[in-house]
């Protein structure tokens, strides 16, 4: 299915969100900026698509690092309105980096304000389309997904993806999740949409399927929710891996220990000594491919 005209979709690598770049005839816009560490690609890639034009407004879906690290940057480049979910209004404000979740899961984000805040219902104008905002918590309590009922086109942020969708983060807190990751597909199950374009991977259209796909992975998370919290401790690492590239070895159950989400996911799930909690992961990162051990060092594969 092709785009409307003014819509661009920069497909990311897993450590940054995927962009999406909005020409409107009077405003051009981006929707979720990637990890602070590509914020320089990120820039590249938006004064590329950009033309010569300035950046008006960013729109964030949610703020995990990978989705807001690029917007101080675009920022210091275009004075960019900027647009974030009206729930984590406060967090930002005070910059509460706890509250934001960058401290407790061992992640960056440059510090950046906000113009206007958006909240479920919403319609925000982007590429001359008008996008509705539906709340979609689980993955993010304050996560938003935005509608074109006109084109059929969702964007899904880490709400569903083709072949999942992000971890259920408040379920390792030992808060609700899986009841709220369950309505939002319910949500979506509902809505008329011909191509969704996720938070990561490629655009689909195949929703159906996805969507099929999603709701075995939230039963096999709900039948054992330790199986969300081992898939959440293996993701941080790799997170950090495909930021850091190489990790020695030496130095990973320090860096777990330093994630206060980790250790409470392992007190509540898990319940390995560190020691053996790095390990663990580490072997299962090299099982599934995802990393490689060389020498001394862990590295990203």
């Amino acid at each position: 299915m092709k785009l409307p005209p003014t819509m661009r979709v920069f497909e990311r690598g897993w450590l940054s969100s995927n962009n999406i770049v909005f020409l409107g005839r009077n405003e051009t816009a981006i929707v979720d900026t990637g990890y602070v560490s590509h914020a320089n690609q990120t820039l590249a890639l938006v004064r590329h698509a950009l033309g010569g034009r300035r950046l008006d407004r960013i729109v964030n879906t949610h703020l995990h690092s990978d989705h807001c690290g690029g917007n101080a940057a675009l920022q210091r480049a275009y004075a960019s309105r900027t647009t974030i979910p009206a729930d984590e209004a406060g967090k930002v404000l005070d910059w509460d980096e706890e509250a934001l979740t960058y401290r407790a899961t061992g992640q960056q984000c440059e510090r950046f304000g906000f113009d206007d805040t958006y909240a479920p219902g919403d319609v925000l104008r982007l590429g001359d389309l008008d996008w509705r905002a539906l709340a979609s918590p689980g993955h993010d309590p304050h996560s938003l997904i935005l509608h074109c009922e006109q084109e059929g086109i969702l964007i899904s942020a880490d709400a569903l993806w083709e072949n999942g969708f992000g971890i259920i983060f408040p379920e390792l807190e030992g808060q609700p999740g899986f009841a709220d990751a369950r309505a939002t597909l319910d949500l979506i199950a509902g809505l008329e949409v011909r191509l969704v374009i996720p938070g990561h991977g490629a655009p689909f259209t195949d929703i159906g399927t996805a969507l099929k796909k999603a709701y075995a992975v939230l039963d096999y998370f709900e039948a054992d929710p330790a199986r969300n919290a081992t898939k959440a401790a293996k993701v941080l690492l790799k997170f950090l891996l495909l930021d850091k590239k190489r990790i020695p070895l030496g130095e990973v159950p320090a860096m777990l220990a330093g994630m206060p989400l980790l250790r409470e996911t392992n007190r509540r799930f898990i319940g390995k000594e560190m020691g053996a909690l790095s390990e663990w992961v580490v072997a299962q990162l090299v099982k599934a491919g995802a990393a490689a051990v060389e020498g001394d060092a862990l590295v990203d594969a």
